[in-house]
């Protein structure tokens, strides 16, 4: 089981896309979950026990779907309700995998390297798009990227649905760059995915002490920052925050030196006047354009929980709210996943979901004075949490795949002995 997860942590960035029928595009990493899912189930009945966590987190996962698979009997179109289930139950299943994987913090550790290996070298390569533009011109890089790089890793339907609508280009102070967004659908989500990531860099550095991971942690850090996503931002500025007044009176001296480092990154690329910090700022300006968008769709949502606070819409119908007419693939969403979760599963599911990520946060914090690779699990959700304010993540496999096997890290049993690698 141990090759077939570190096979997903390292696949996970540049996952493929299937084919399997004309306009159909079928992540893989979803058809891999299963499979190992499979394998689990497999191996669980011929030892006649199958091992799963029996706590808070498993519970509100459980209730989670439940209340996501009943909501189709109140949804008006099943087909979108049922595009929906099947995407949440062929993701899903990795955090049953993980529960029971996650038995020792060196198998953890491990498996958390693999995840960083992926994470720095799609890392590079957003990198190298964003500085591409500079060498070779805004327009030839985004070409290049529009009509040959994110073919193999969305699909041709959903490559197409993304050019439609696309949000890679950024206009700072009267000038236009090309976000990094490396093999991701958007820098949102390439931004999800890199800010959770980097506390668990840092973490594993605090564990290894190998430099490596701090590269690894600055250059998803520097990708992250070329994504311009004010959500990543603003998650990186919580988790910042959170690790000063929570974590910083529970780690060693040494601890705090390479904490007060990444500090200073921060710090230095929100303060020094660039398209970097002014992209920040504008995340505070209520009458910039696209807060005022976005404070609109707040409105909506919020006007459909209203007349729908218990049960929703039913899942995947929040579109059909908004626009009756609209597709499948048109990005018609509430541009926050609570929100998001609420008006199309309701009040209930809403809760379930806080619960699931509150009882993990929890797990770590527990199991932190073992040791301090648990406040990185601690921090990815926060950072996740807050940047799930302004942007919804939980549709993205990839990033969906990331938040559930964190979340799976907390269910390791306190007081197992292990290696620090």
């Amino acid at each position: 089981m141990s090759f077939w997860l570190s096979l997903i942590a390292l696949y996970l960035p540049f996952q493929l896309a299937l084919n399997p029928a004309s306009g159909v595009d079928l992540a893989s990493i979803r058809v891999l979950i299963l499979g190992v899912f499979g394998l689990w189930l497999v191996e669980g009945l011929r030892k006649k026990k199958i091992v799963m966590g029996h706590n808070w987190t498993t519970a509100t996962v459980a209730i989670f779907l439940f209340l996501n698979l009943v909501s189709i009997f109140w949804a008006s179109n099943e087909d979108f309700s049922s595009r929906k289930l099947l995407f949440l139950f062929s993701i899903f299943p990795i955090y049953f995998v993980m529960s029971a994987f996650a038995t020792d913090l060196s198998k953890i550790i491990q498996l958390t390297k693999m995840l960083l290996w992926g994470g720095a070298l799609v890392a590079v390569m957003g990198i190298g798009q964003f500085f591409g533009q500079f060498v070779w011109g805004l327009n030839r890089v985004y070409d290049f990227w529009a009509k040959t790089v994110i073919w193999p890793f969305l699909g041709k339907s959903f490559s197409v649905a993304v050019l439609q609508n696309p949000s890679w280009l950024v206009n700072v102070s009267g000038k236009t760059y090309l976000r990094a967004t490396a093999t991701f659908p958007d820098p949102h989500m390439f931004s999800f995915f890199l800010g959770m990531l980097i506390p668990l860099a840092l973490s594993v550095y605090l564990v290894s002490r190998r430099k490596i991971y701090l590269l690894f942690l600055a250059l998803m850090f520097l990708a992250d920052v070329l994504t311009f996503s004010r959500g990543g931002y603003l998650g990186l500025f919580a988790g910042v925050v959170m690790l000063i007044i929570f974590f910083w009176s529970k780690i060693g001296f040494k601890y705090k030196i390479a904490g007060a480092v990444v500090l200073g990154f921060l710090i230095l690329s929100l303060a020094v006047p660039s398209p970097i910090s002014q992209r920040f700022a504008s995340s505070f300006d209520l009458k910039e354009g696209s807060n005022e968008g976005r404070l609109m769709i707040w409105k909506q949502a919020l006007e459909v929980v209203r007349d729908h606070p218990l049960f929703g819409v039913g899942i995947g119908n929040y579109p059909l709210i908004i626009d009756p007419t609209a597709d499948y693939r048109e990005p018609i969403y509430a541009h926050n996943t609570y929100l998001d979760i609420w008006t199309e599963t309701g009040a209930f599911s809403f809760l379930a979901w806080m619960g699931i990520i509150i009882s993990a946060f929890c797990g770590f914090l527990k199991r932190m004075p073992n040791d301090i690779f648990f406040m990185g699990g601690a921090l990815s959700l926060v950072i996740f949490s807050v940047h799930s304010v302004v942007e919804t993540g939980i549709y993205s496999p990839v990033v969906l795949t990331l938040l559930l096997i964190i979340v799976g890290f907390s269910q390791i049993s306190l007081g197992k002995n292990h290696e620090n690698n």
